[in-house]
């Protein structure tokens, strides 16, 4: 979805950090779910975190404690710490009206790569 706009991909050793960030145009993105979804080659997308518009969030099990997300408006963030081989994905911003098991909107995506 044009509209989302996603960046702070890149290549981290084990154990770094990342901090992920998308912009969604129009301020009615503002009072929807947003969230990451993400995909590794030849396995199905997984739902990584997600953030109300009142500020609560969900994690999926293996990032918690790892992953905080976070938002502003209609801008949600996710750092990654503790990062591990296994998060490597390309990672999806998502809008999401009702449950963000269908997402609404996508982003294009931006690859995460973990390795030494």
């Amino acid at each position: 979805q044009v509209q989302l706009v996603e960046s702070g991909g890149g290549l981290v050793q084990p154990g770094g950090s990342l901090r992920l960030s998308c912009a969604a145009s129009g301020s009615i993105f503002s009072i929807y779910t947003m969230g990451w979804y993400r995909q590794a080659p030849g396995i199905q997308r997984d739902l990584v975190a997600t953030i109300t518009r009142g500020g609560r969030v969900n994690y999926a099990d293996s990032v918690k404690g790892r992953f905080t997300i976070s938002r502003d408006k209609s801008t949600v963030f996710l750092q990654m710490n503790s990062l591990e081989p296994e998060d490597t994905a390309v990672y999806y911003c998502i809008v999401c009206r009702i449950n963000c098991a269908n997402p609404d909107y996508w982003g294009q995506g931006t690859q995460v790569t973990v390795s030494s």
